[in-house]
């Protein structure tokens, strides 16, 4: 039976990343994932923010050109707010190359990194594979998901609340329209949440996401709803692919780690309340969980993991969280308008350009651990 000092479950962004700074550490790291292929099974838009960008080392050139301009539309879609930022705030990732990327700099790092083998169950220190023998792991990162088999194994907190999303993919003509982020509040196709375009010269992304109970239809209905005349969207450029997924936007977990394992990514709730931006948060928590991880294994004192704290996490989301709670109530088009309306203001053109172009989508997570408690794990 292989021995492994970190378990990592998931080669999502957060997986990866957090076993990539194990493994600098010195730890023996291993990633497994139930996928044959990083390049299926994608959920996500792929959009990093402007924090994001400069915070963290992504690769220039699987990076879309800057997008500046979002334009916000009521139901009706029409005559909708354009707010435009002096920088780039966005940019579209090709994440099949940015997951490749991530999984190439962990193996630099010394993880290994298995695809096509999927986590079973975990019981004291012994992890059953599905394709792969049992592992003995000293501690496991769950990074498998919005619905983590791993916390519950784990005995920490899972998901409750999610949105559910669906997106059409596929490149557009280059230089046909100039680079723009559309949304569209519309509670007929996307109930609690937003119907979005975004086009940045390169790809177009067309896609839906809403509380699944208030879609009768279901999410493809509504997307396929909205793609027929959703504003800004270009005709496609070579393959249609679709994506889709679950989207945890209950906030950050209370438990989040134990003495034999934490959370990071989705399996976590590390998404943006509010924007349900997740690509952020997993980098930022991620930095902190490694930090955390490779203490406790050094010190073996279990004191460390309480920094690893999601209940003091929440309380920097108490106000994303009550404007989740006041856009989940946006049920009719009229209040869509009317909500819209209210933004045609210049204190509520202030509020949404705070929202889409601010710094404080997901806060820092530090304090950081001194480097003394990182350096080395314990043997």
């Amino acid at each position: 039976m292989q021995t492994v000092d970190v378990l990592v479950v998931g080669a999502g962004l957060a997986g990866l990343h957090t076993a990539r700074l194990l493994a600098r550490r010195e730890l023996k790291v291993m990633v497994v994932d139930g996928r044959r292929s990083l390049s299926t099974g994608i959920r996500t838009t792929g959009i990093f923010v402007r924090r994001t960008l400069d915070d963290f080392d992504l690769p220039e050139h699987l990076l879309g050109p800057g997008v500046r301009d979002v334009l916000l539309y009521p139901p009706s879609r029409r005559a909708p707010i354009r707010l435009t930022s002096h920088r780039d705030e966005y940019r579209v990732a090709d994440m099949a190359g940015i997951y490749d990327h991530a999984r190439r700099a962990a193996e630099s790092a010394g993880a290994q990194v298995l695809l096509g083998v999927r986590y079973v169950a975990a019981s004291r220190g012994i992890v059953r594979l599905a394709g792969a023998e049992p592992v003995r792991a000293g501690f496991i990162v769950g990074a498998d998901g919005a619905r983590s088999r791993v916390a519950r194994d784990l005995g920490l907190d899972v998901n409750r609340s999610f949105l559910v999303g669906a997106e059409i993919v596929h490149p557009v003509a280059s230089g046909s329209t100039p680079p723009a982020f559309h949304c569209v509040l519309d509670p007929r196709v996307a109930p609690g949440y937003l119907g979005w375009v975004i086009d940045d010269g390169r790809s177009a992304h067309v896609g839906v996401a809403g509380h699944p109970d208030a879609m009768p239809a279901g999410i493809r209905h509504a997307l396929d709803v909205f793609a027929a005349d959703a504003p800004g969207r270009v005709a496609p450029a070579g393959p249609v692919t679709r994506r889709g997924g679950l989207i945890p936007v209950g906030g950050v977990l209370r438990r989040l780690a134990c003495p034999a394992g934490l959370l990071v990514g989705d399996a976590a709730g590390a998404v943006s309340p509010l924007t349900a931006g997740g690509l952020d948060p997993c980098l930022r928590m991620s930095d902190l969980a490694a930090e955390v991880t490779a203490g406790y294994l050094r010190t073996g004192d279990a004191r460390l993991l309480s920094r690893y704290d999601g209940g003091a996490l929440r309380t920097r989301f108490r106000g994303r969280l009550l404007l989740r709670r006041l856009f989940a109530g946006i049920r009719s088009p009229a209040a869509a308008e009317a909500a819209v309306s209210a933004l045609r203001s210049r204190a509520g053109r202030a509020l949404a350009a705070r929202i889409l172009f601010g710094d404080g989508s997901f806060p820092d997570v530090g304090p950081r651990l001194p480097a003394t408690a990182i350096d080395r794990p314990r043997r």
